[in-house]
């Protein structure tokens, strides 16, 4: 009998998304013993017997669980049914809730960023954020989702949260809660004929609305495109095949991603389809930072190797690993890690990210005040960087102009609401680059 199962590559977050490919439970020949059964059993047993509060054995059952899984890795969890439910709705991209994606660090809920447009952006919540309190109630040590389903709930209530940014005394605020319809592409026609795009995640309809996006930038431009910004600042990742897609807006065919398991089947090189190259010979820039991570380090690391755009911003997150989630016939499902994605030049992003090739940091006023943002192989229990992909790299990535190897291209997160906006610095500094460009020239790999 075979099953489904989604293919991840976004950090934990609020809004898991996913790629459907197939599976079959039944290959799994190794098992657990009948005495490490018999172990687990007797103590769900004493449990039940001797623990001062009677405990439902569905509660052991899914605790344990999630406890194995939890243990694995940053990213492998055991959702149950409510769950797995809830993770299926974040995939059409509305939800009642607050508009956060967050992640745990050391027990305590962190806001990985706040999705532009919904009450949590306008409430002023930036990335690296920790939400220590949810209505008046401590959240340290509280399952993470556990934490999603307080935060979400019936548009029009609120919620208070208690927020502690870096060096600063903690503050509370309140968000009502609201419909989130993620529209997950933005786009502008900057002066000078240079497009703008910036996808906040990778979603179902992004890779449509990023092409329709892009021939309205090309009809606005007058079918003539100078120059074209990718910004991936503070976008956790998503689907795969949208990452796919993006990239091959920029390619004309060929590799963007390799994903490399335990299993063979696990193995897959994914290439650029569609219509191509959409803007041929128009300079990419890429804008990236420390809260740029997995799908949008795809996207970064396939234009950086095939030398189809320069790379700019600070060091990405640093998440090269991928997700199954695998359903189990109502009762929820596991989101397992199975593989490690390498970019076209055979590099793992795991643990290192992407390197800028162009080091542009935000400004002290436009970072998210006193906020460190966490990093991939900062989080407990994350996997080495395994190498690359080949003993010699087929391609190697592009050399980094001015990259400093004392750690100075890591920096706090750009708040929200300045990225796209006259104000913003490394905005500016990307179109700045247009102009000291050979103009109509891009690098082809």
């Amino acid at each position: 009998m075979r099953k489904s199962r989604l293919v991840i590559v976004s950090v934990v977050a609020t809004a898991l998304v996913a790629l459907p490919v197939a599976f079959a439970l039944g290959a799994r020949r190794a098992g657990p013993t009948e005495m490490d059964l018999a172990l687990i059993n007797g103590i769900m047993q004493l449990v039940q017997q001797d623990y001062v509060h009677s405990v439902d054995t569905h509660d052991l059952t899914k605790d344990a669980l999630k406890g194995m899984m939890n243990r694995l890795d940053p990213h492998s969890d055991y959702m149950d049914e409510q769950e797995f439910k809830e993770s299926e709705a974040d995939i059409t991209g509305k939800f009642g809730g607050l508009g956060i994606q967050i992640s745990e660090e050391h027990g305590v809920p962190k806001v990985i960023s706040p999705i532009d447009g919904t009450p949590a952006a306008h409430a002023g919540l930036q990335p690296g954020d920790l939400i220590i309190g949810i209505d008046g109630s401590s959240s340290q040590g509280i399952d993470l989702s556990k934490i999603v389903r307080v935060l979400r709930g019936t548009p029009g209530s609120s919620v208070k949260l208690t927020i502690a940014r870096g060096t600063e005394a903690p503050f509370d605020v309140s968000i009502t809660r609201a419909i989130i319809e993620v529209a997950t592409v933005k786009s502008q026609l900057e002066q000078n004929g240079i497009g703008y795009l910036r996808i906040t995640e990778f979603g179902g309809d992004t890779a449509r609305d990023f092409k329709q996006a892009m021939q309205k930038l090309k009809q606005d431009a007058g079918g003539n495109l100078k120059g074209v910004v990718l910004d991936l600042r503070n976008d956790p990742g998503g689907l795969l095949s949208a990452a796919v897609a993006v990239a091959g807006n920029f390619l004309d065919g060929g590799t963007v991603v390799t994903i490399k398991g335990r299993r063979g089947e696990d193995n897959h090189a994914y290439s650029a389809s569609g219509d191509g190259d959409l803007v041929p010979k128009t300079p990419v820039v890429v804008l990236i930072n420390g809260a740029s991570a997995s799908a949008s380090e795809i996207v970064a690391g396939a234009l950086q190797d095939r030398k189809r755009a320069k790379i700019m911003g600070t060091q990405s997150f640093g998440k090269g690993s991928v997700q199954t989630i695998i359903p189990l016939n109502g009762h929820g499902a596991l989101r397992l890690t199975t593989a490690l994605y390498y970019t076209p030049g055979g590099r793992s992003i795991q643990g290192q990210g992407i390197a800028p090739d162009l080091v542009v940091t935000a400004p002290k006023d436009q970072q998210v005040p006193g906020a460190i943002m966490a990093r991939e192989s900062s989080l407990s229990g994350a996997f080495r960087n395994p190498g690359p992909l080949l003993a010699k790299p087929k391609q190697e990535a592009n050399p980094q102009e001015g990259a400093p190897t004392n750690g100075e291209a890591y920096s706090a997160p750009i708040k929200t609401q300045v990225i796209g906006t006259p104000e913003d610095a490394q905005l500016k500094a990307a179109l700045e680059y247009f102009g000291k460009s050979p103009a109509g020239t891009a690098e082809r790999g």
